[in-house]
């Protein structure tokens, strides 16, 4: 997770390339992919664009020569402006790379308006329970001996021949490239950053037994009024939750019975 400077510089870029996101889509986003594999890859290169001792310009210069005739110019601009910003490492600005590529992905999915973006939540959110319904998926689908064609190909079949482009691209992104994460924590980011352009947060809900749509109905409203935002419910049933119920957001963690702990929880957040 990223702290002082490298928040803050992932914060500022995010805003500044906002309309190139908007504009550019699925399209910029492969672009943006796939200058974090030339950065994944030469280490030497990550160095030189966070390295405090060159200038903006000198950074500005080796995005130029790397990147200048072989990308957009919409994506040329995010890139210039992701190396002249400060990382506390150089891990960071690959990760922070990889966040506006999200985004760029998320914001076609926008143009349908707050239901393209919910769709695309449960996109992601599906394939990483569809995939954790099965050991043999699970073991296909990080099997670094498999092609990564056939990874690619297993992961589009489980998103459904419905899938969205933003969601095939994700999920492609997490199987090929998870950049030291198991491929359903890449996809689970992915799904934060959807949840974060909705304004939302993500629980994940952990049942001994399914609740139905109204149950699922208060459990998100109750949740969203204790902890003051929308929340998108990740459901996962497991008979062997004590309480009958575990939720965590972010780090907060509730475990036990529904209604006695959701009510405490509301009591203590007002006060």
């Amino acid at each position: 997770m990223m702290t002082g400077a490298s928040r803050d510089s992932l914060a500022a870029a995010l805003q500044a390339a906002e309309p190139v996101l908007n504009e550019g889509g699925v399209a910029l986003a492969r672009e943006l992919f796939g200058a974090l594999d030339v950065m994944d890859e030469h280490g030497a290169v990550r160095r030189a664009l966070t390295d405090p001792a060159w200038t903006t310009e000198r950074r500005h210069g080796l995005v130029d020569s790397l990147f200048g005739t072989r990308v957009t110019p919409g994506a040329l601009q995010v890139l210039k402006d992701l190396a002249g910003r400060r990382w506390s490492t150089e891990r960071d600005l690959g990760d922070a790379l990889e966040v506006v590529a999200s985004h760029a992905a998320a914001a076609e999915a926008e143009r349908g308006g707050h239901e393209g973006l919910a769709g695309l939540s449960r996109e992601l959110l599906g394939f990483n329970r569809t995939a954790d319904s099965s050991h043999e998926v699970q073991w296909a689908l990080t099997d670094q001996q498999a092609p990564a064609e056939a990874r690619v190909a297993l992961a589009h079949r489980l998103l459904g021949k419905d899938a969205t482009e933003p969601g095939k691209l994700l999920v492609e992104r997490a199987v090929k490239a998870p950049r030291g994460r198991k491929p359903f924590r890449a996809v689970r980011d992915c799904a934060d950053v959807v949840a974060d352009r909705q304004r939302q947060w993500i629980a994940d809900v952990t049942v001994a037994k399914p609740l139905d749509e109204t149950q699922q109905d208060r459990l998100a409203q109750g949740l969203s009024r204790a902890f003051g935002r929308e929340l998108v419910l990740d459901m996962t049933v497991d008979p062997t939750v004590v309480g009958g119920i575990r939720v965590q957001v972010g780090d907060d963690v509730i475990d036990a019975s529904m209604s006695s702990r959701l009510n405490d929880l509301q009591r203590r957040m007002a006060g």
